[in-house]
């Protein structure tokens, strides 16, 4: 019997290009708010909203957008114009309606994993723009098992892989430490970092290398080689 039964792929700045597209939102926005404040200040302003929008409004472009239009409204003292909050509501839909990129190696990496494997998508955020995500990526269709969920941590892992021949016997690939790797290897299972070069500053975490099971490929076009090594 194979050591490893499932593979969980996270998705956005794993599988497909997320990150940068907040990145260039975030300019729009300074640049809609350079009257107000300075781009350090405004920056930190709306990373604090984000965070404390989280519990709220979850992760994603719906939260981001509230959390903008909150941020100019607050910078500003409720002087903001309403043609600002016109264009940041906007650029949020924007970002909603903008194609999906996948990330180098992807769908190959996926058919390749899938053929000793079952593959299992693992994303958190908005249910209905990941499912549009999801289907436009043209990736859902080689997918075994896809959980939407609201949160990646331990208990996550420990459910999803509980039906999957538990988490011992898994692996979770993704770009973010603290999302996709930590949680997992704390639920037992192997958790594999591909790094993006773009990270949310709320999503930074130190590398595990006091883990055994922690491994970091350069690109998603290494990953079948480590799965055969780990075998």
């Amino acid at each position: 019997m194979s050591q490893l039964s499932v593979i969980g792929f996270d998705a956005d700045d794993t599988l497909w290009e997320c990150e940068s597209f907040f990145r260039f939102t975030e300019e729009r926005f300074t640049e809609l708010l350079a009257d107000f404040a300075d781009p350090d200040h405004l920056q930190e302003r709306l990373l604090a909203a984000e965070r404390k929008n989280i519990e709220h409004y979850g992760y994603g472009i719906k939260g981001f957008t509230l959390s903008m239009v909150e941020t100019s409204i607050e910078v500003t003292e409720g002087r903001v114009p309403a043609h600002v909050i016109g264009q940041i509501l906007d650029a949020g839909r924007e970002m909603h309606a903008h194609p999906i990129h996948l990330r180098p190696h992807a769908e190959e990496t996926l058919a390749s994993v899938k053929e000793n494997h079952r593959i299992a998508l693992i994303t958190k955020g908005d249910l209905i723009d990941q499912e549009r995500k999801i289907a436009q990526s043209g990736l859902g269709e080689m997918f075994d098992i896809v959980e939407i969920v609201s949160e990646k941590n331990e208990a996550t892992y420990r459910d999803i892989f509980a039906r999957t021949g538990g988490a011992e016997r898994a692996m979770m690939v993704g770009n973010s430490i603290k999302s996709d790797v930590i949680p997992a290897l704390l639920a037992g299972s192997w958790g594999v970092h591909v790094p993006h070069g773009l990270i949310w500053a709320l999503d930074h975490a130190d590398d595990p290398d006091d883990q055994p099971r922690f491994r970091q490929v350069d690109d998603l076009s290494h990953l079948p080689t480590l799965i055969e090594a780990i075998q």
